[in-house]
């Protein structure tokens, strides 16, 4: 006893070093975040002007911006890409030929005027605009935006911004007059404003706090010098030509590419610049939400409290009052004692889920942690991904680890089998949707295709990271003893009886992950619309409160419905423990295809599939994740139950 007890004491830190220094590791990871420094710009100063992809809600299929929009491109194209997120959201930030010089407007600057267009140029315009294409632009890392007016009932006014600028847009004379119904314009001219602030008191120079941007859409004479750096054509300043038409028909369509720029003081502060893009217009929907998953919460709590101090205390003094020669009559959860810790079917196959649940789980906590903590803000592009990779690929220790705690508990022989499956199946299955639903992209030659060189990348630091800390975790359980169970496991197992319709396995199962589900689906709207929008999300805090609501809830619902089948003397309950809190990954299923046909509008087939195969990916981490919270809290509930009667 005393060498156990010594060897569980020294073992008792491991788990704590291996989480310090996996966020040791994180840290430095994140220590140097690009875009939070403020920049000061002299009078005189170039600001790069960069831009990013085309985007489309309607195809959901990125592509270059020069791969679609060739016209004006530099002759050397440099890529501005900085980190593994960008690459896998499919951004591709390029340099571009805007001069921006702080301190300096134009009322109209030149871009470049192209050669006549051939029909199929022509053609190719027209369905980025039919597609409702946006371009995407990058100034001091602060994206274009379009400034929007929103007024509430009590007539109060909020301007918002909308990232992005249309390509083009389909006639309408009554939006766009000098239009003509059903045909597809051009936007070739960008007013450019550029919101600066200045303290001389603490800086010297401008701090760029906006970057606000109005599309329109001129047929541009072509009576001017073009080799004139500061010549423009004077329907730049009359707009007296008509909107910038579309036509594959036309023999001699020429383009011209015009710009002009503003500087307008602000006095929003640097720190503050972002607030225009994020603000929250659905505060109260969030707290409904929220509000809404505590009662759940509040509920499940009250019915588990119950039992424990009612139903339970009652067992409990009748069971342990008892003398010594008195022989108990035994009911219930008490008479299945003996088979409540046998080993489950499929041991291996339960212990990979729930290890690789786990790693979800911390997964999951580290990065909103980090996210409520402004390391993951908007401002660092990517670095939510990026951060997912990392970490997804960090908590593989933990995933190793529970996975072979769990299988020894279940008196497994083969561990590094085990081992080996927690490793490759649930990283082995989302790596192998996403190659797959990849290769279609590439098909399309959008930008959303992970490059070769990325995904090798990818498979290093599965094979590389990942799998070596499974095997670390992995030998730290198996170093360590097996825990003691209350109760002893008889050698023939106890036949179960008939049980009453709604305590079937796959009845109760289904009602077990509704709960869950409703703790969630508020929030999974907003999510989804950020997503598949392009929009920001940034409601962190939130997310983390529902988060831990989702804990608390699959554990609580698991624990009744796991105590309500020992009750009638059913003692296969790992499985369903699992399962019934899992099953709440069903539901988001059924809403995820709910949303898609209600709330999108994809017309394009490789962006639909993109959608379901993304969908599938988070399904398979939530079904894991709470699978395993659930699992987790019904082990904790039946060993605290059964070590608290005497069995001879």
């Amino acid at each position: 006893v005393s060498t156990q007890s010594t060897e569980q004491t020294r073992n008792q830190p491991t788990m704590l070093s291996l989480l310090y220094l996996t966020l040791l590791l994180c840290s430095f990871a994140y220590a140097y975040i690009p875009g939070v420094a403020p920049v000061e710009f002299e009078d005189g100063d170039e600001v790069e002007l960069k831009v990013n992809k085309l985007t489309s809600v309607h195809t959901q299929l990125p592509y270059k911006y020069y791969d679609k929009l060739p016209f004006c491109a530099p002759s050397v194209i440099l890529d501005k890409a900085e980190n593994l997120g960008e690459l896998l959201m499919g951004d591709r930030i390029e340099n571009s030929n805007y001069e921006i010089i702080a301190g300096q407007g134009y009322k109209c600057h030149v871009l470049c005027k192209t050669d006549v267009l051939t029909a199929e140029q022509l053609t190719d315009l027209s369905q980025l605009v039919q597609e409702e294409y946006r371009a995407s632009w990058i100034l001091d890392n602060l994206p274009a935006a379009m400034p929007k007016i929103l007024q509430n009932v009590n007539g109060e006014t909020t301007t918002l911004y909308e990232t992005g600028f249309p390509v083009g847009f389909v006639g309408d004379p009554q939006e766009n007059p000098g239009s003509q119904d059903g045909f597809n314009y051009l936007n070739n001219h960008i007013n450019i404003k550029v919101l600066y602030h200045t303290n001389p008191d603490q800086y010297d120079g401008r701090r760029i706090v906006g970057f606000e941007v109005e599309p329109e859409s001129i047929t541009h004479t072509l009576d001017f010098n073009a080799d004139d750096s500061k010549a423009y054509p004077g329907t730049c300043l009359k707009r007296d030509t008509g909107p910038q038409i579309l036509d594959p028909r036309s023999t001699d369509t020429q383009l011209v590419f015009t710009y002009a720029v503003q500087w307008e003081y602000s006095e929003t502060p640097w720190s503050n610049r972002w607030d225009q893009y994020l603000i929250n217009t659905d505060a109260q929907i969030h707290w409904f939400s929220i509000i809404n998953s505590v009662m759940i919460v509040l509920f499940l709590t009250g019915m588990v409290a119950m039992i424990l101090m009612r139903t339970l205390n009652a067992d409990f003094r009748r069971y342990n009052q008892l003398e010594p020669n008195e022989e108990a009559e035994e009911t219930g959860w008490k008479l299945v004692h003996g088979d409540v810790f046998r080993p489950p079917r499929f041991p291996m196959a339960l212990s990979v889920l729930v290890g690789s649940g786990v790693q979800m789980v911390m997964m999951s906590l580290l990065l909103l942690v980090f996210a409520v903590l402004g390391f993951l803000s908007p401002s660092n592009r990517g670095g939510l991904l990026t951060a997912l990779v990392v970490l997804f690929v960090a908590m593989g220790v933990f995933a190793g680890y529970f996975s072979t705690r769990l299988y020894k508990l279940f008196r497994g022989a083969y561990w590094k089998k085990n081992t080996i499956m927690t490793a490759l199946a649930l990283p082995g299955s989302v790596f192998g949707i996403f190659f797959v639903i990849n290769l279609f992209i590439w098909g399309e030659k959008s930008s959303g295709a992970v490059p070769f060189l990325t995904l090798l990348a990818v498979v290093a630091l599965w094979f590389g990271i990942s799998v070596p800390l499974v095997f670390v975790g992995s030998y730290f359980a198996f170093k360590k003893p097996v825990d003691e169970m209350p109760v002893g496991v008889n050698q023939i197992p106890r036949q179960i009886p008939d049980q009453v319709w709604y305590l079937s396995p796959l009845f109760s199962v289904l009602m077990g992950g509704v709960l869950p589900f409703g703790a969630v689906f508020i929030e999974l709207f907003f999510i989804l619309t950020a997503v598949w929008g392009h929009q920001f999300y940034y409601i962190f805090t939130f997310l983390f409160i529902v988060f831990f609501i989702l804990i608390v809830t699959s554990s609580l619902i698991t624990i009744v419905l796991v105590y309500f089948s020992l009750c009638n003397e059913n003692h296969h309950w790992q499985w369903r423990a699992f399962l019934t809190s899992g099953s709440s990954a069903l539901y988001l299923a059924v809403y995820a295809v709910f949303y898609f046909f209600t709330k999108l509008s994809i017309s394009s087939a490789v962006g639909a599939l993109m959608y379901f195969a993304y969908t599938g990916i988070f399904v398979l981490i939530f079904f894991c994740l709470t699978g395993a919270v659930g699992f987790l809290a019904a082990l904790s509930f039946v060993k605290l139950l059964y070590s608290s009667i005497k069995v001879e």
